[in-house]
């Protein structure tokens, strides 16, 4: 997080959606206000019968973190200091790239070990099981970031501009 002194650190808000087309991911990168600095998003993505069959219960956190998550992160030209996420198989993106990533905890997820549970803004984020060293990275980010910030709400936006983005048939 060499970036994160002052007004430069920047968040990334990364979601999958699920549509007709197949799976579309979208990374929204903003400063620590929430303005947009830039947005990618992926081309739908949609998995055969066979791999349906052969990855089973893998398909998922395979699609979402191995091809869509890494794609969008080596794709965008401002890297983000951190990664939030709401989709716990996001999480597994962690370990492919260079930026902690948080997946919003929700409210009953209480019982959470304090060893993968942090604050930050206005929610409590799990971080990867196996990237212990992303607690101290959120912890530098959260002196940045206002205690009442809704980390959720650009979450919003990135649902939104995938739905959008997809009816206009951008990605198609």
């Amino acid at each position: 997080m060499a970036r994160a002194e002052g007004d430069r650190l920047h968040l990334g808000f990364m979601h999958v959606a699920q549509t007709d087309a197949g799976f579309v991911g979208g990374l929204l990168v903003t400063n620590r206000q929430g303005r947009p600095l830039e947005f990618q998003c992926t081309t739908p993505l949609r998995p055969n019968n066979t791999q349906q069959m052969l990855y089973g219960p893998t398909l998922r956190p395979y699609i979402f973190a191995d091809l869509l998550g890494k794609t969008l992160f080596d794709r965008v030209a401002v890297k983000p200091d951190l990664i939030v996420v709401q989709q716990p198989e996001l999480l597994d993106l962690r370990p492919l790239i260079a930026a902690p990533v948080g997946c919003i905890a929700e409210p009953t997820e209480g019982d959470l070990p304090d060893e993968t549970r942090i604050q930050l803004g206005g929610q409590h984020l799990r971080i990867h099981a196996e990237a212990h060293e992303d607690r101290d990275a959120l912890h530098a980010a959260s002196s940045l970031i206002p205690n009442d910030a809704d980390l959720a709400e650009p979450l919003d936006r990135v649902r939104d501009a995938l739905q959008e983005t997809v009816r206009a048939g951008a990605v198609a």
